[in-house]
């Protein structure tokens, strides 16, 4: 398996250099005639891809073991939200996230837009190849189709973190759209409103090609759909939204965690019946406390660093329902006698979302679309088109699953609150920590409230936020969607090389 995944490598640095035509002659290596005459080489190219979310590659001509895309896709996405609170002060790159302190040669930004963009020329590869055929079969379709979900994903990613959200400025500098092997490498950013009708066009190009599923671990029809059903709602059509949660609602294919078996779904990802996509890891792929998604957030005393926390904000929002089984993936630390442990004067309560497959503490297959995302993205479209009761059933549909079978709403609004409230309430307990807390906030024109205490103040005491303070140093404490630091900073790499790619303010 190495080898294989070393060839792919050499694969992929060979076409992310501009060249027209692959020279990597190694005595295993993966031609391009191999990829179009061979089913067995068109699928360990695409493995190559999808390995290429979870392993640590070079960059810059070192392997570094922080560096890994999924790990930096959580940590850019999360740790900037209200839903996970910093330790400490810590020279780690993901520091900049929490405290907003961005600048464009930070390490995380760096590696996540190259590993993208590599994963986007891959996929490329393969896509070109493969068009070339004059009648390819289902099968080379469905590995087709998967190239271009990946392709749409990757992209939809890099400007959900390098550009404005849609509802707030389509027409402002997105990303730097790669759809082909023959664009130039210097190239202008599209437009948020150009990228989001890329990602569209390919995962419907997707979702058409995909017939024969693989398995959860690999990009299906659902898939497709779900990214479909995340865009458009994105793009606040809500109509779209709507058909395409349906239609994976409708498949028959999934069915939600229920209250018995939510606890052990994230451990067992590759298996649940909720499971629409994830990146499966094995043992093989057990980072332990260097590089895993978990070691920031867990530690059971030596498995990681256990530095960031479940914030008081989001611990609040869930307190009214002690006997939510979501509650199981946000695990107090414990002194002998029953006292919630202190880091720093921030309350250590762990989060396992990304622990425990096979029992590893530091072991997950990232869950990328689930079917309770559906559910919500269904009920968000439905309470902004005023089917109020609609919503609230789509609501109910996860409450009862999560214990709260004595709290449902019935279709009725409770006093004083508007739907869509209700939703991103919800979603935000249900989706916690999967990267989604700060995209919901921010593309719904609102501000992001961390009025509580955490290394995301420099300058302010933990007692500053009782006393109502000021803090002397940088401010962080609302968040309005407004502010240029919801995105980050284009890598410094970027506009190094290519005088076309303007910079973010």
């Amino acid at each position: 398996m190495k080898k294989k995944i070393f060839t792919l490598f050499m694969l992929f640095v060979a076409a992310s250099s501009g060249c027209k035509k692959l020279e990597v002659n190694p005595s295993d290596a993966i031609s391009t005639g191999t990829l179009v005459t061979t089913n067995d080489g068109l699928t360990n190219a695409l493995n190559g891809a999808y390995a290429l979310l979870k392993d640590h590659i070079a960059f810059n001509g070192t392997v570094d073991n922080n560096n890994m895309y999924l790990r930096q896709f959580y940590q850019l996405s999360d740790f900037a939200s209200d839903d996970i609170t910093c330790g400490q002060i810590t020279e780690d790159p993901l520091f900049n996230s929490f405290t907003l302190g961005h600048s464009p040669s930070q390490a995380n930004t760096r590696y996540f837009w190259y590993v993208s963009y590599k994963i986007i020329t891959g996929v490329n590869t393969v896509i070109d190849a493969v068009e070339k055929l004059p009648d390819p079969d289902a099968k080379t379709k469905q590995l087709l189709g998967e190239c271009y979900f990946l392709r749409a994903l990757s992209h939809f990613n890099l400007v959900r973190l390098f550009g404005q959200p849609y509802s707030i400025a389509p027409d402002a500098p997105g990303i730097i759209l790669r759809t082909n092997l023959t664009d130039e490498g210097i190239k202008a950013r599209s437009t948020i409103a150009e990228v989001y009708a890329s990602v569209l066009a390919d995962a419907e190009q997707a979702a058409a090609l995909m017939t024969q599923p693989r398995g959860v671990q690999y990009a299906s029809a659902e898939a497709a759909n779900g990214l479909l059903a995340r865009v458009n709602l994105y793009k606040e059509d809500n109509a779209k939204a709507i058909e395409y949660a349906n239609k994976v609602i409708n498949s028959g294919r999934f069915s939600l965690s229920t209250k018995a078996t939510y606890p052990s779904l994230f451990a067992n990802a590759t298996t649940s019946p909720e499971t629409i996509f994830c990146i499966a890891f094995t043992a093989a792929d057990d980072y332990g406390k260097f590089g895993s998604i978990a070691s920031m957030i867990y530690s059971d005393g030596n498995s990681g660093w256990g530095e960031e926390f479940a914030s008081s904000s989001l611990r609040a929002a869930m307190a009214a329902h002690p006997e939510d089984v979501r509650w199981s993936y946000i695990v107090p630390s414990k002194d002998a006698s029953g006292t919630v442990q202190k880091k720093n004067g921030v309350e250590m309560y762990y989060i396992t979302k990304f622990s425990f497959q096979n029992g590893q503490p530091n072991l997950s297959s990232p869950i990328m679309f689930r079917l309770a995302e559906m559910y919500l993205i269904r009920a968000e479209a439905e309470a902004k088109t005023g089917a109020t009761a609609a919503a609230l059933d789509d609501l109910d549909m996860i409450r009862k699953n999560r214990g709260l079978e004595t709290a449902l709403y019935n279709k009725s609004l409770p006093q004083g609150s508007n739907a869509l409230d209700l939703v991103l309430a919800e979603k935000r307990i249900e989706m916690a920590f999967e990267g989604h807390r700060t995209y919901d906030v921010f593309r719904n024109k609102r501000s992001l409230n961390k009025n509580y205490w955490g290394y995301h103040i420099l300058g302010l005491k933990e007692t500053d936020i009782d006393l109502g303070k000021t803090p002397s140093g940088y401010q962080n404490l609302s968040v309005p969607y407004t502010s240029p630091r919801i995105i980050y900073y284009l890598p410094v790499d970027e506009i190094l090389t290519n005088p076309l790619a303007i910079q973010n303010p």
